[in-house]
Order: C-alpha cells, then sequence, then structure tokens
C-alpha cells in the first residue's frame, strides 16, 4: 500500500461532495457497489436541479478552499480535476443537455436498464435491494418524461430515428419476459412475499416502460427533427465533457483523415504476408473462417477471455508494471443483457468485487473471432481499465473517494485503454500476425470515428471517396463498411450510437494521441533517464482526470 496521507480541506470537500451525490443517484451506490442503495435517481427537472445545486456549491467551497488551505500536490490535482468535471457538469444543466438527454446507448432508459446488471442477487437482502430499487423504476421513468417534456418546450429534442429506436427499446423492456422479467426468475430461494413483492414490481417496470414508449411515440416523435449533426457549438461542450481538454476539431479532422490512411497501409502490408496477394478484407475473412482462431458459444468466450486476461496480468505483472495484489484478480463475465456492448466495471473499494470484465453478446451470435477480440481483452483487461482502474482503488490511501471512485473521463479512460492496446503490440504480446492485424483493425475503427464523428457533427467536408460534400447518414454508413471489419449488425447499431452521442467515440483515438504524446514529451524531458514502468505509475497514481489535467499533473 501508499504511505497513508493526512486528508486535507480539499479532500473534506470532495467527500462531501461524494456522500451529496450519492443520496442524490442510487444508481451510482449501485455501479459502486455500495451496501444500502435504495430506490433509482430522479430524473424529473426538480431531480436534476438538485444535482446542479450541489455542483454549484461544490464550485464555490473549492474557491474559498484553495484561497484559504495549505495546498500540496495532490490536492492540487483535485481542485483541477473538480474544477474541470464540475463545470463541464454545470454547463451541461444550463444547456438543457440533461432534461433532452435520450439516444440509443447512454441517457436514461438505459441507465435504469443496465442498472440491474451489475446487482448481487446471491441472498435475500440482495434480492430485497433489487426489489426496492425495481419499484422505484415507475417513479424514475416518470421524472424521465417532464423532463423531455420541458426539454421539448425548449425546442430540444433528440432526431427522429434515435427516438424511433429508444422507442422500440422501450417497448421490448415493456414486454413478458423481458429482462425485468428474467432477472427475478433466478430468486428461487427467497420467502414467498418477497417473491410477490419481486413480481408485482417487476410488472410495474415494464408498465412504465410501455407508458415511456407511448409518450415518445405520441408527444416527441411528432416534433422530431430529421437531421441528426448536433452542430459546432454543442458538439464543442460534448466534446470538452468526453476529453476534459479543449482540440482544434479541424486539425483532429485532418490528423484523423491522415491516421487513417496510415493504419490502412500498415494494415495492407500485414495482410499480404498473411495472404499473398490477397484483399484486405479478403485476409480478414480468411481469419474468420479459421477454425484455429473461432469460438464457439458465450461460455467458450469468457473461459477464453478469462485464460487471456490472466496471462497478461502474470507476465506484465513481471517487469514491465507494478500490479498490486488486488489489482492480479479479474472476472470475465457475460452480461445478461443482449446489446453487443463490452464493457468494464471496476472493483468496489475493498476489492470484496473485483474489476470484472463483461461481453453481452447479442442473440443469435454464437461464434467469435480471436483474431479481433485479443486487443479488446487488453484494452478491457490489463493493461488497460482494469489496471487503470484497479491502480487507483488501490491507492485509496492517497486519493479521496471522488478521485478514485467517482471520477471517470472518457478521452482519459478509454485513450489509455486504446493506448495500452498498441502497447501490448510494442511489447511484443502480438507477434502473431493475425492477432497485430485485429489490433490495427481497432486502431483504425478508431480513427475512422475521430473522422466520422466530427465530420458529421461539424458538417465539415467529407473525403473524396465519399463523393465530397456535407456528411450524411448515408455517407457515414459507406464510410463505416469501407473501414471497418465488423459484422454489419453491430455495425448498424455503432452508427446510431455515433450519430446520437456526439463527442464520445473520437475520445478513444483523440485520447490515445494526447496519452502517447504525453509520455513522449515526458522522454524528451529525461531523456537516457526515461522510464516507461515509472511514466505509467506516476500516471495511474492519479486516477482518471481529464486529459489537460492530466498533461499539468506529469509536467508538474
Amino acid at each position: 500500500m501508499t504511505q497513508k496521507r493526512t486528508p486535507s480541506a480539499v479532500d473534506a470537500v470532495a467527500e462531501e461532495y461524494v456522500d451529496r451525490s450519492l443520496a442524490l443517484s442510487p444508481s451510482l451506490a449501485l455501479y459502486l457497489g455500495l451496501e444500502g442503495a435504495k430506490g433509482f435517481d430522479d430524473f424529473s427537472p426538480a431531480g436534476l436541479a438538485a444535482s446542479n445545486d450541489l455542483t454549484v456549491e461544490t464550485l464555490a467551497k473549492l474557491a474559498e478552499v484553495e484561497k484559504t488551505a495549505d495546498l500540496d500536490d495532490v490536492d492540487l490535482v483535485t481542485i483541477d480535476a473538480m474544477r474541470e468535471r464540475l463545470t463541464v457538469d454545470r454547463d451541461y444543466f444550463e444547456a438543457g443537455f440533461n432534461h433532452s438527454s435520450l439516444n440509443v446507448i447512454e441517457s436514461p432508459l438505459q441507465a435504469i436498464r443496465d442498472a440491474f446488471d451489475l446487482m448481487p442477487t446471491e441472498t435475500t437482502q440482495d434480492w430485497e435491494t433489487v426489489d426496492t430499487t425495481m419499484g422505484a423504476v415507475p417513479t424514475s421513468v416518470a421524472g424521465y418524461q417532464e423532463s423531455l417534456s420541458l426539454a421539448k418546450s425548449r425546442g430540444q429534442i433528440s432526431a427522429r430515428i434515435q427516438i424511433e429506436k429508444v422507442i422500440e427499446q422501450a417497448r421490448t423492456l415493456a414486454e413478458p419476459g423481458s429482462n425485468f422479467d428474467q432477472l427475478i426468475s433466478a430468486a428461487t430461494d427467497v420467502p414467498s412475499s418477497l417473491t410477490q413483492q419481486l413480481s408485482t414490481h417487476a410488472e410495474a417496470a415494464r408498465e412504465s416502460f410501455a407508458h415511456l414508449a407511448d409518450f415518445l411515440a405520441a408527444e416527441l416523435l411528432p416534433a422530431a427533427p430529421e437531421d441528426e449533426a448536433c452542430g459546432r457549438e454543442a458538439y464543442a461542450l460534448y466534446s470538452r465533457d468526453f476529453l476534459g481538454a479543449e482540440v482544434d476539431f479541424d486539425e483532429t479532422y485532418a490528423w484523423g483523415l491522415e491516421e487513417l490512411a496510415r493504419i490502412d497501409a500498415e494494415q495492407r502490408e500485414v495482410a499480404e504476408k498473411i495472404q499473398p496477394g490477397a484483399d484486405l478484407f479478403e485476409v480478414m475473412e480468411t481469419l474468420n473462417n479459421d477454425p484455429e482462431r473461432t469460438l464457439h458459444g458465450a461460455e467458450g468466450l469468457r473461459k477464453w477471455m478469462q485464460k487471456v486476461a490472466d496471462e497478461a496480468i502474470t507476465e506484465l505483472g513481471k517487469s514491465h508494471f507494478d500490479i498490486p495484489e488486488p489489482v492480479r484478480t479479474i472476472e470475465c463475465k457475460i452480461a445478461p443483457s443482449a446489446t453487443g456492448g463490452i464493457y468494464y466495471t471496476g472493483p468496489t473499494d475493498d476489492f470484496s468485487r473485483p474489476g470484472r470484465m463483461w461481453w453481452s453478446v447479442p442473440e443469435g451470435v454464437t461464434e467469435f473471432a480471436t483474431w479481433q477480440e485479443k486487443t479488446t481483452v487488453y484494452h478491457e483487461g490489463v493493461p488497460g481499465h482494469h489496471l487503470q482502474v484497479g491502480q487507483a482503488t488501490y491507492v485509496s490511501d492517497t486519493l479521496n473517494r471522488w478521485r478514485r471512485l467517482m471520477c471517470w473521463v472518457s478521452g482519459h479512460g478509454e485513450g489509455w485503454a486504446l493506448y495500452a492496446e498498441k502497447l501490448m503490440a510494442d511489447l511484443g504480446f502480438m507477434k502473431d500476425p493475425g492477432d497485430y492485424l485485429g489490433m490495427l483493425d481497432s486502431q483504425r475503427l478508431r480513427a475512422a470515428r475521430v473522422v466520422l464523428d466530427i465530420g458529421f457533427h461539424l458538417g465539415l467536408e467529407a473525403p473524396e471517396s465519399l463523393g465530397g460534400g456535407i456528411w450524411n447518414r448515408e455517407k457515414a454508413w459507406q464510410f463505416l463498411t469501407d473501414n471497418v471489419a465488423m459484422d454489419r449488425s453491430f455495425l448498424s447499431f455503432e452508427l446510431d450510437r455515433y450519430l446520437g452521442w456526439p463527442g464520445q467515440a473520437p475520445s478513444y483515438k483523440i485520447g490515445q494521441r494526447l496519452w502517447e504524446q504525453f509520455r513522449d514529451e515526458a522522454k524528451a524531458e529525461a531523456g537516457t533517464d526515461f522510464d516507461l514502468k515509472a511514466f505509467h505509475t506516476k500516471a495511474l497514481n492519479l486516477g482518471s482526470v481529464g486529459l489537460d489535467t492530466l498533461g499539468r499533473a506529469m509536467k508538474r
């Protein structure tokens, strides 16, 4: 363990913010694996206002303590990080983004649905928590509708196609046998009274999503715009949220095009070595059809994920990284939902629940190609998210709870995970040309997302390969199918995600670019004394912070 640090006045502000945030957001407590979470979040205008009031109050307290307290390096990073994050939160509220939040992947509907994936169900007490949480769903959904109505009155409505697809999601959750019924069907060893309550609350939860679907169809859909592009002004705020940094979008768009061309050229060189004379996508199809590179069934996928993750922890822990003992355990699991997503959830503060890598396998998908997915395991596991989040949790004697549990910046986190994928290749873990091609394919996808996301939402000039002109959905789909070797059903959802969630998808590759920039700057500064392992340890011990904050902290 690190040397215990005496909590400061700045830490006190952060800790108070965590306590009050947990009281306002039971879903946060559920996500963090904390006991005592009751109910669900209030997505109504009043609930959103209460959260914003806390944000504004905390910003004022930070300003005051900065003037009056003696600050060490940890405090300086905390103030920098909190001010940056909370200012974005305040600006989001003032822009009305919280009230109008609706898309296919990250809005209140999905937050409610996915929370139940994380809930333990081993004991009667666990099921009682499930019951109280499920019982709160109708009120939470109703509050969400109130906020959407307020946003509509302000002229803030999501694009038609996003609403249509969210209606489909709501209808699916409303059907008998949906996620809620599937969950409670496992409650076989609890008192009959609790079984009845679970059944009643599951039915009420399903009905609330039926009402939501009707509301969206009747109230929002007729007024919804066709245009999915958010525009430069809104995009700037979205991008700040996901990066914790401000970037030049026009320069970044041009860089994305250059990076895409560079990766394409390297992919073709590797493909020529695998199958001389074949086209890149033909080589990928050959790899997909290779029995030695094919996994069968979700359980086969899970076992392979666990094996690759465990091997990475063992090997990297020998010399490349300092991996504390509690972080050397990761659980690979198949998520109960079937959305196609792959994600990581961190350990509890005491590591009683380990970090977990989740794979949500869509219905009907039974085969998986290891050449494409090995790099994903490194991304979600070690040295990716698991090492990143686990290390921040481990240094609990240095970082307050906000720093290690609540502060998550996509560009920092996803940028590190993509940096980790490339690092594994650099360290020799991708010697197999198929696996290396898979890593390049992952990098190519992320570079393509920089181009598509910025180009589409800012209305920039499309590449000549698409005929030039302004980006639209048709050009975006052609661009994806030309550049991404992904099953078309997955890719279709990915396009919906990018167009409905501006700024998030580019944060991976832009984050990686900034991580590599910080590393190269440190290397240039230190010269022959540069220690990559020490650089990684220092950076990871900071926890997740905005990328501008990270850059300042690494130079301090």
